[in-house]
């Protein structure tokens, strides 16, 4: 661990240098103290000295440089290279969902050879792939998940998916899953917590399951009387609040199909979508509240030429004009409903099979791919959240997204079908008000990105709040910083970040953590259950099982709700095409780098192929280079790399440029990086942001003609060769 070389060993640390990073002297003194307690009880370096340095000497309101300091010196001469930041004990596994089972059946399912949950976790992990029959009936049942007609088998061999079919002749709705009282539970359990960005010191809003379910019904009435067919697609284009949830589970609940689109959106990017989703209505939001400013939506809507839109206000007090003809305000649309027991609603019970949600991920041609979730692809979502963040009954879990990504299905579906709580902030993630109401819902998983984090440790906007009802954190989206996320544990008394990688077409996550594994800083430390991952080496075959290496990852294409269809692409094509048979299946392609070390922990080193991930979102470089090839008629062509920086994290979106007039280089690049990020953000995506634009000769090709984007990201991600406009 180089970076940890930089520091003194603890043994070598005295009270005067604690001092001397802003600790008080007395306070210093009886820190050196502590530290030379467990210094003599476990020994100056490992994971044990570590634990009791994170839970008996730090605290939130030490500067984070001590943390730094204990923590580097800790493992200054520490042999592996993802030294452990937080160690599950054996009390606190057997708490957990899978530790409860284990300790009920562990032997049953695993013979005599059953210890103890934390060291029998990599074998339930193997059981999960080799018996998934069994694995996943268990899931359900330990879930409640209710089936109207059950599987006759969990995975069924058809030829038509590479994967085998699962979930043969099921019957359900996840929505209505959602809005049961789970064993031990009760309608009176809060299902929604929210608040509002500027009430800080308001009381909370709450919503018991009696009363979503109440408005659930409400909404699936009203949706009946806009007499669309069964099955038809209606997106959600609104900021994650209250409604939106109540909206999303009211169309599943009626049968019909959400069409997912995030509110960041200009009007080409929403029409794209409407129309590849063959969309037949819309609710939207008049506008989006961040501070004092009124962001418009539904404009945005209306200049995409969608169908029927239902218009929600931001304030429900506030009248709007303007309304298009045709569309419908909010309480007119509910008005409509003239049953008479208006919140009371029969699902419609579904094969497993059938759409429930259509997102959208990026693809290499530029369109966006259309994704279709069906009544399965919840259950992947929540079974990863009770198994790997474990999310359970009780809990209060809250991640700052939208339902125009994975992320927000995948909340709903998470917490409710957990029976726990989904905690919502109607406003900005990155200041204050928000590290505030994550203390006053008493969250205890908090899902994060490491852009978040990143805003949260430069304003220390976190600084005199209480998160000690954090059980876990978890982070996905994008590649994480060491530094950044010792910040973040030390905010919640060192509660572990459960790394999560997936996809929209997995309906969750393929590589993760677990509370019943040591958790390294940036790394993964175990396949998502029912999963099985392969790294590729050069000659294209999968390494050797555990072996450390690093390439191109690929999934095992038996795996519980992942994709087998797109809308408007070939998913063999996209997904199988060209991947190597193992052990008699063919391998299923996901398009990440990936390394595994010699202590078994994952790292991403992001897309092998030519999509990078900006903020969270995945989006192609062809996309992004239709926008930029027609801003200056001074380009003369365009590659939109994502490199990593030098000392880890998010990826950066840098452009290389070729110029008609090579010799005005210097004088334009500036110029074109201004340029490029307002094309980008008015066209494409106002969260994007270009960080460097790199004059080139010429882009490196292939004999036929393909740019070679590998190439130059490997070249712009050495520091020394990137100069920087």
């Amino acid at each position: 661990m180089a970076r940890s070389m930089a520091y003194q060993a603890l043994d070598k640390i005295s009270a005067e240098e604690i001092s001397a990073v802003g600790v008080p002297a007395d306070e210093a003194e009886q820190l050196h103290v502590a530290l030379g307690d467990i210094i003599q009880k476990h020994g100056t370096s490992g994971p044990a000295t570590w634990r009791e340095i994170s839970s008996r000497m730090l605290t939130p309101e030490l500067p984070f440089t001590l943390h730094q300091m204990m923590y580097y010196g800790c493992y200054r001469a520490y042999a592996s290279s993802t030294p452990p930041a937080w160690t599950p004990s054996l009390d606190d596994a057997v708490s957990t969902n899978i530790g409860r089972l284990l300790e009920k059946r562990g032997k049953e399912i695993l013979g005599s050879g059953y210890k103890d949950p934390i060291s029998s976790f990599s074998e339930f992990h193997k059981f999960s792939i080799s018996d998934p029959e069994a694995y996943w009936s268990m899931i359900f049942e330990e879930m409640e998940i209710k089936f109207s007609a059950k599987a006759s088998c969990i995975l069924c061999e058809n030829a038509t998916y590479p994967g085998g079919q699962w979930l043969c002749g099921a019957v359900l709705n996840s929505a209505s899953n959602c809005l049961n009282v789970k064993n031990g539970g009760s309608l009176d359990d809060v299902a929604i917590v929210w608040r509002d960005e500027g009430c800080d010191d308001m009381p909370l809003n709450i919503m018991t399951l009696k009363e979503l379910k109440a408005q659930v019904c409400h909404v699936a009435n009203a949706i009946d009387t806009l007499g669309l067919e069964k099955g038809s697609a209606i997106a959600i284009d609104m900021p994650m609040n209250p409604i939106a949830v109540i909206i999303y589970l009211a169309i599943v609940l009626a049968g019909y199909v959400v069409v997912s689109i995030a509110d960041s959106f200009a009007p080409a990017e929403i029409s794209t979508r409407l129309t590849i989703s063959k969309t037949k209505a819309i609710f939207t939001q008049d506008y989006i509240l961040r501070g004092e400013k009124e962001l418009p939506l539904y404009s945005r809507v209306v200049d995409a030429k969608s169908p029927l839109a239902i218009v929600v206000p931001a304030i429900a007090t506030k009248p709007f004009k303007g309304l298009r003809d045709g569309d419908l305000l909010w309480d007119d649309f509910l008005g409509q409903v003239n049953v008479t027991e208006k919140d009371v609603y029969t699902a419609v019970e579904q094969p497993a099979e059938t759409f429930t949600n259509i997102l959208f991920s990026s693809g290499t041609t530029g369109e966006p791919k259309a994704i279709p979730w069906t009544h399965s692809t919840p259950l992947k979502a929540a079974a990863d959240a009770w198994s790997h963040m474990d999310i359970r009954k009780g809990d209060v879990v809250c991640w700052p997204t939208n339902l125009g990504w994975m992320m927000g299905p995948w909340l709903v579906y998470a917490s409710l079908l957990n029976g726990s709580s989904i905690a919502l902030f109607n406003g900005s993630p990155l200041a204050h008000g928000f590290a505030k109401f994550v203390q006053d819902a008493k969250v205890t998983m908090l899902g994060i990105v490491p852009s978040i984090v990143r805003a949260w440790k430069i304003t220390n906007c976190t600084a005199g709040l209480d998160w000690s009802n954090i059980r876990c954190f978890s982070s996905s989206g994008e590649a994480s910083s060491v530094d950044e996320y010792l910040w973040l544990m030390g905010r919640a008394k060192y509660k572990p970040v459960i790394e999560y990688c997936g996809g929209t077409e997995i309906g969750g996550g393929f590589v993760t953590g677990s509370m019943l594994q040591p958790q390294a800083l940036a790394a993964f430390s175990t396949p998502a259950m029912g999963c099985h991952l392969y790294i590729l080496g050069s000659d294209g075959k999968p390494l050797a099982e555990d072996a450390a290496g690093i390439g191109e990852l690929a999934l095992d294409p038996t795996m519980f709700g992942a994709s087998t269809t797109l809308l408007n692409a070939n998913h063999y094509d996209i997904y199988f095409k060209d991947m190597p048979i193992w052990n008699g299946k063919q391998l299923r392609r996901h398009g990440d780098e990936f390394e595994r070390n010699k202590e078994g922990y994952y790292r991403a080193h992001g897309r092998a192929d030519d999509t990078m991930n900006l903020g969270g979102i995945k989006v192609s470089s062809v996309e992004l280079e239709r926008i930029f090839n027609g801003v200056n008629c001074d380009v003369m062509e365009t590659a939109a790399i994502g490199v990593p920086p030098s000392g880890g994290g998010p990826e950066q979106l840098v452009v290389a440029v070729v110029l008609k007039d090579q010799s005005s280089e210097k004088d334009i690049l500036e110029k074109l990086k201004l340029e490029f990020n307002s094309a980008l953000q008015k066209k494409l995506n106002p969260l994007f942001k270009v960080s460097s634009v790199i004059g080139v000769p010429a882009l490196p090709r292939t004999a036929s003609n393909k740019v070679m984007r590998r190439v130059l990201r490997r070249e712009f991600s050495q520091p020394n060769k990137r100069a920087k406009y």
